[in-house]
Formats: structure tokens, C-alpha cells, sequence
């Protein structure tokens, strides 16, 4: 090499030479060279891992295996956000002509993408209460083209603990998958895996990332199902960017020490509510649900928040607050918002870390 341009190219590779970084690399790369034709063959026949990092890249495999050795699970696969891991779940089972038996009362927006996205792959998705069981076994015997149960560990936003036992029961009777979305609960507080599910989703924007820097999915369980999904992720396009994958993986190390002081926290925000209006919240978890009183403005109420901000997500190492009513239900039709209870009088609160004295003093001030 001899001129400035092709210097300025090609003396920024690395030599190969033993690395051993405490901390695994980013892998921020679109595409793996290979050397020979024979060695890039050999990656179609099974002997490389990487081509191009749309459809593998050592930073998304990372989390995928990391999330399913967490949740108890063989397989898992990144995707660039729990919308994008549950579509991908949910195709690695039903195609068109197929059905899906759901929870009412799941998150917003996987209730848009149920009803109105799968509609046009010709794809019939079938709401139902499920703490009624009658209502969901006659669906099951009035649709037999149901393939699929869905529902959520805690339900968003009236943390509903989905009843595990019931729905394995009904999945192996009528000879059904089960896929849950398990992001209020993580697998600090839950592992739907193990308790029977095929398939378990994770916005690992919320609390697996934990610092409201990253927007990504997760998607783990039976290593058969994840492999479609992992086909349906790289040619959909729904692949995770290595950078993303790599801020996942370094919020998961603080997991568990971050579930613990937020649910104590959700514990103790939870207590001090009870004794001013009602509240949802089962114990577990770090989300805490209430209503505000009728005798208080619930414009002003948000105003008087202070340091405790507004915002349409959750599960950062700050205490925040949102409005279901106004974000994550808002395109629920009125009928829709009241069937499963949401007003414009809830409030969804997600519990951080910081010394509970200061979050209840706080709840206090906007509730004078």
C-alpha cells in the first residue's frame, strides 16, 4: 500500500491476533469477509456462524441465548422490538386461515397489531376475558382453526397475573401453542416458560434494557418455534442493530439488582396509595396502577408530579408516570378503553430506584 487512499481504507483491520476483552465487543458491522470462495460456500453449507448482520450478528445472538437462559428456555432470538418479537412469535405458528385466541386486556399496542395488522394476513384473532375459563373453552370448541393462545404474565395496565396452569391445561387439551409476553413480569418475578409456555416475548426496551436507551425485543422458547421465527425476523427485515443488542446485554447484568429495589419500592408506593384511592397491584412486579380520586383535577394532578415525569413507556431506573387513556390505549375505540376498564382517570406508575422516601413524599405533594 503505498497511497493515502487505500491507507486511509484498509490499515484500520485489525490483524488477527488473541483478544480477550473482559466485556463481550459490538460487532457494529453489516456484513463478515471471508477470505475464499470455498469459505464462503462453506458458510451455506453449515460451517460459518456470520454473513450479514441482517440475518446473524454475534451481539443479537448474545442476547437471544442470554434472555433464554434466563427464562429457562433452549432457543432465543433478538428482534428490534417487542412488537417485532411477538409478530415473529406469532408467525412461527399461524398462517392465513389460522386463528388466535387473546387476552382482552393486553398492552394497546399488541392489541392494534392483533386486530388490525394480522387481519390482513388473513389471520382471525378471537378477544376473550380470560378470567372467565367458560368463555375461552367455547371459543375453542366454536373455532377449531384457533392455533394460538396469547396473553401477558402481568397485564397492561391492570396487572392481571395471568392463571398459568389453566392455560397450559386448555393448550395441551385442545392440542394448542401458548405464547405469553412477559415484559411487567421478567424473569426475576416469572418464567413462563417453564410453567408452559411455547413461546415468551419480552420488550427489552422496558425493563431487560432498563435505562430507556434502546428499543428492542426478545422472543425465546421451544427451539423448533424459534427457528421459524428466526426466518421470519431476517426476511421481514425485523432484525435488532448490534449496538442495540450489546446496550440490552449490559442492562441485563443490573436485572436483578434493579427488580428488587423497584419492586420494593412498587411495594411501598402501593401501601401509601391504598389509603387514598384505589390501586391495582398484585405484588410482584415494579409497575403500580391507581385512580385518581374524583375529587382531584387529573390535569393538575400530572402537573404536580415535580421531578416524577410524564412518559408514553416504563421500567427506567426513574420513577415515571403515564396515561394509558391518552398513550398506550389511545386508538382503543371508547367502547374498546371501557370494556377493559381504561378511563381518563388511570394512571400507570412505574417504580425506579431512588429512596422511597423521596417517591412518596413527592406522590404526596401532587396529591395536596
Amino acid at each position: 500500500m503505498t497511497s493515502i487512499e487505500t491507507k486511509s481504507v484498509h490499515t484500520a483491520q485489525m490483524k488477527e491476533r488473541i483478544i480477550q476483552p473482559k466485556v463481550m465487543p459490538v460487532y457494529q458491522t453489516s456484513a463478515f469477509a471471508f477470505s475464499t470462495l470455498e469459505e464462503l460456500e462453506g458458510y451455506y453449507e453449515g460451517n460459518g456462524s456470520y454473513l450479514y448482520s441482517r440475518t446473524a450478528n454475534p451481539n443479537t445472538d448474545a442476547l437471544g441465548s442470554t434472555v433464554a437462559e434466563l427464562e429457562g428456555a433452549p432457543k432465543g432470538v433478538a428482534a428490534s422490538s417487542g412488537t417485532s418479537a411477538i409478530l415473529a412469535g406469532i408467525l412461527s405458528v399461524v398462517k392465513s386461515g389460522d386463528h388466535i385466541l387473546a387476552a382482552e386486556d393486553v398492552y394497546g399496542g399488541t392489541f392494534l397489531l392483533l386486530k388490525e395488522e394480522l387481519s390482513l394476513m388473513g389471520i382471525q384473532v378471537h378477544f376473550a376475558d380470560f378470567a372467565d375459563i367458560s368463555a375461552i373453552e367455547q371459543i375453542l370448541i366454536d373455532y377449531p382453526e384457533v392455533k394460538l393462545i396469547f396473553s401477558e404474565s402481568i397485564t397492561n395496565p391492570f396487572l392481571r397475573i395471568e392463571d398459568m396452569e389453566v392455560l397450559d391445561q386448555l393448550k395441551k387439551h385442545y392440542g394448542l401453542k401458548l405464547m405469553i409476553d412477559n415484559t411487567f413480569a421478567t424473569p426475576y418475578t416469572l418464567t413462563p416458560y417453564k410453567d408452559g409456555a411455547d413461546l415468551v416475548a419480552h420488550s427489552a426496551t422496558k425493563y431487560l434494557g432498563g435505562h430507556s436507551d434502546v428499543t428492542a425485543g426478545v422472543l425465546v422458547g421451544n427451539a423448533e418455534l424459534i427457528a421459524i421465527a428466526e426466518k421470519r425476523i431476517v426476511n421481514m427485515g425485523l432484525n435488532l442493530s448490534p449496538f442495540e443488542a450489546w446496550l440490552t446485554i449490559r442492562g441485563i447484568k443490573t436485572l436483578a439488582l434493579r427488580m428488587k429495589a423497584q419492586t420494593e419500592n412498587a411495594q411501598a408506593i402501593a401501601d401509601f396509595l391504598n389509603e387514598k384511592t384505589k390501586v391495582w397491584y398484585p405484588g410482584k412486579g415494579a409497575i403500580v396502577s391507581f385512580e385518581v380520586p374524583e375529587s382531584i383535577d387529573v390535569p393538575v394532578f400530572f402537573s404536580s408530579l415535580g421531578w416524577i415525569k410524564i412518559v408514553p413507556t416504563l421500567a427506567g431506573v426513574e420513577t415515571t408516570v403515564s396515561y394509558p387513556y391518552g398513550t398506550s390505549h389511545r386508538a382503543l375505540s371508547d367502547e374498546e378503553k371501557a370494556k377493559v376498564g381504561v378511563t381518563r382517570r388511570i394512571v400507570r406508575l412505574s417504580a425506579g430506584i431512588e429512596g422511597a422516601e423521596d417517591i412518596l413524599e413527592q406522590l404526596a405533594a401532587a396529591f395536596n
